[in-house]
């Protein structure tokens, strides 16, 4: 009896981290060996990892909720604030690819220690933040902290953990992941409105002094004998390539920023067009374009990152739409948007299911249509509506796209051998970050065409349903790439049954 294939550690982080908050998945180019015995303390191992997990989680749902009530002490419209997020995403994009060589290099403890320092640096500095520029660059700062927190903290428990003891140490690991996207936004929103928005960052302080502490102890400095050689030319170029296009499209958001929006975008193309040179000569390059002639691979990119438009701008739009277009308080709004971790945390138990019945082809297509359309009706909301209808829709709409997301991280590597399984988490994992990034500045974007087009000096309900019907309309087209995956696509870790045109059924092939 064929049995599904049981996913690996880098597919389970990325279903956890994606949508809701930015994903990092799995990137070292070491070897996933564990030790042939797991040391005493691997349970508290995976804690340390789970709690850094938990706040670097704790803080990107908190942040959001806030979001308007800082574009008030900054003097700047609310939708300038969307840069704060993606300053953050566009570390993790660029730095996930660099953490698991320098974690081979100079050790896995030595690394992750000083995550956890630029990590709680950066959050000490956001909440000294006295305006947008320095927020930018010191969210950017927490970024690299939280780049290279969760990948290395992945090898971590992949060098201390028997693979005997791998699913009890992960229900460890997993367990805070979950539990930091429902805590955050009513958090968030009891900070903003009790407190002071500073608190949201200074939080992460105790906590991060502690992981620190507890890292030294009882972490152990596991490094490469040989470590590869670090692709210095393809990190530079990549680097360039993805801030100066994500920060280009973000200034376009921005009245008279048009020639800088445009240089920068200029800029951030002959960058990357340099890299995909640079990359097609030189192997073992820090994002490997050859994994894109994997069909499930590429598919899943492609489509995948369609998608994660509408989910990178969700968290921006909904608190922004509901404290300033609605005038509802942080904590009522936190309240609300807590519905989507809520669904995404009750989709994880259908998903093997829904894939073992539909397989991944027909489930990719038809639950993309309905988590899209789901989000699709946000634009509908107004303060009228019950607030438990509103929340109902958020919850669907996020065990929805939960599952598209599950579905999209589990096949997408399908088809990669395991000597460039890191290759291949490397490069999805930044794509995700690219993204959800992008999602943000389309959002930015539309919200502000549609406030031109309306001759608003704020938002209103209608520049509101505007964006999010434009950022879905782009996430709806990613249904054209799901309809050109293979029907058998997957099939050995679904164990899905397709049926033959003459009724009988057939397993999909090993």
């Amino acid at each position: 009896m064929l049995r599904p294939r049981r996913r690996g550690i880098a597919s389970v982080n990325a279903e956890v981290r994606d949508g809701i908050v930015p994903a990092a998945g799995s990137i070292a180019k070491t070897r996933d060996l564990g030790p042939a015995e797991s040391g005493a303390n691997y349970r508290l191992v995976a804690l340390i990892i789970a709690s850094a997990l938990f706040m670097e989680f704790v803080d990107a749902t908190v942040l959001a909720t806030a979001l308007p009530t800082m574009a008030r002490d900054f003097s700047v419209r609310p939708q300038e604030m969307s840069v704060a997020l993606t300053s953050y995403l566009l570390a993790l994009a660029v730095f996930i690819p660099a953490s698991g060589s320098l974690a081979d290099r100079f050790g896995s403890r030595t690394v992750f220690r000083a995550a956890i320092v630029l990590f709680v640096l950066g959050s000490l500095a956001c909440g000294q933040s006295r305006s947008l520029e320095m927020m930018v660059a010191s969210r950017f700062v927490q970024g690299i902290g939280g780049a290279m927190m969760i990948p290395v903290g992945r090898l971590v428990l992949l060098r201390s953990v028997a693979k005997q003891d791998m699913v009890n140490a992960m229900s460890w690991l997993l367990v805070p992941a979950l539990i930091g996207p429902i805590v955050g936004p009513p958090l968030g929103g009891f900070i903003v409105t009790y407190l002071d928005w500073r608190w949201i960052f200074y939080i992460n302080l105790p906590m991060g002094m502690l992981g620190f502490w507890l890292t030294s102890r009882y972490i152990a400095n596991i490094r490469e004998d040989e470590p590869g050689r670090f692709d210095t030319l393809g990190f530079i170029l990549s680097g360039i390539s993805l801030g100066c296009l994500l920060f280009g499209f973000e200034m376009v958001s921005r009245p008279g920023e048009g020639a800088i929006a445009a240089g920068l975008i200029a800029v951030g193309v002959v960058a990357g067009f340099f890299y995909i040179l640079h990359a097609r000569r030189h192997e073992g390059s820090i994002l490997d374009l050859a994994l894109l002639k994997d069909d499930t691979f590429r598919l899943s990119v492609i489509a995948g990152s369609i998608t994660r438009i509408t989910q990178g701008a969700q968290p921006f739009l909904l608190p922004l739409m509901m404290q300033v277009g609605f005038g509802f308080s942080a904590a009522r709004s936190g309240t609300i948007t807590v519905a989507t971790a809520i669904g995404s945390l009750a989709m994880k138990s259908f998903a093997p299911r829904l894939l073992r019945r539909f397989g991944f082809r027909r489930a990719l297509i038809w639950n993309g249509v309905i988590a899209t359309a789901g989000y699709a009706i946000c634009g509908l909301f107004r303060p009228s509506w019950p607030v438990w209808t509103m929340f109902c829709v958020l919850a669907l709409s996020g065990f929805f796209m939960s599952f598209q997301f599950t579905a999209y991280n589990t096949i997408a590597y399908d088809g990669v051998d395991k000597r460039h399984m890191s290759s291949a988490t490397a490069f999805y994992s930044t794509f995700q970050q690219l993204m959800l990034s992008l999602g943000i500045c389309v959002a930015a974007i539309a919200l502000h065409l549609a406030m031109l087009a309306s001759g608003n000096e704020t938002p209103s309900l209608g520049d509101f349903s505007a964006a999010f019907w434009v950022v879905t309309s782009i996430s709806l087209t990613a249904t054209l790439w799901n309809l050109r995956f293979a029907p058998e696509a997957g099939g050995e870790i679904s164990g899905h049954v397709q049926s033959e045109p003459d009724g009988e059924t057939k397993r999909e092939p090993a």
